[in-house]
């Protein structure tokens, strides 16, 4: 879905100011399809905090929080944390501060019973979800991308055999550090991610259609290309 410059703009033609109520966007898309990099932009352009279900996981997995002792098992084996854990964290997470002006989900919901939640806990503040951009990206695609990640065991930056390389092969060039491929990037893993997200996540996109708020975007471009398309297109909600 494309828009126009003018659909931005008053009818004086200046352009339209960002709603001061706050914006609550979702990032749908199956693993590997770019959710988080994308996030990550949105977050530097438009000042709205990102949550990744994923990173607030992996924090508590690093702290042994008793949170992270009851996901570990699941995220080792590429499977869904419950929702009642996730829908939990996530509900804490938007009550800080730094969401006072509304926030980027990536990650979350992955459940039908998980954006009900999510709907409810953002009416009872007297919100709601503005728009649902879907990155849409070939299975073939997604495999390969998600099978070549690699990380820092230090610093935690990111690499990829194919995309981004490192200097020296295992080694981290921001902190010198030793690169992994997480368990949940190994092949068979990538595969039960890919059935989790066709049989328990992809429901949602009916969901979302049903109101209105679903934004397809091909997600197999050049990067640059569809950060631009998508924080134009967001924008039209602000």
């Amino acid at each position: 879905m494309l828009f126009r410059q003018d659909d931005m703009a008053d009818p004086s033609g200046e352009m339209t100011k960002m709603s001061e109520d706050p914006t609550y966007l979702v990032l749908l898309g199956p693993p590997g399809a770019g959710k988080g990099t994308q996030a990550v932009f949105l977050e530097q352009e438009l000042g709205l905090k990102q949550i990744s279900s994923g990173d607030l996981f992996r924090e508590n997995l690093k702290n042994e929080t008793e949170l992270g002792v009851q996901v570990k098992g699941f995220m080792d084996r590429g499977e869904l944390v419950p929702d009642d854990l996730t829908i939990a964290m996530v509900r804490e997470r938007i009550s800080r501060p730094d969401c006072d002006r509304g926030a980027i989900l990536d990650g979350f919901p992955r459940t039908l019973e998980q954006a009900r939640a999510l709907d409810k806990m953002l009416a009872e503040q007297g919100n709601h979800i503005r728009m649902v951009p879907m990155l849409d990206v070939a299975d073939e695609e997604l495999i390969d991308r998600l099978t070549g990640r690699l990380v820092c065991r230090n610093c935690g930056a990111t690499y990829h055999r194919r995309f981004k390389p490192p200097t020296t092969e295992g080694i981290c060039d921001v902190c010198g550090g030793e690169l992994y491929q997480r368990p949940d990037d190994e092949l068979e893993t990538v595969k039960i991610r890919l059935y989790v997200y066709y049989k328990q996540t992809s429901p949602l996109i009916g969901y979302y259609f049903a109101r209105d708020l679903l934004v397809r975007m091909d997600g197999d471009r050049p990067l640059d290309e569809i950060k631009q398309d998508l924080l134009f297109t967001v924008r039209t909600v602000l």
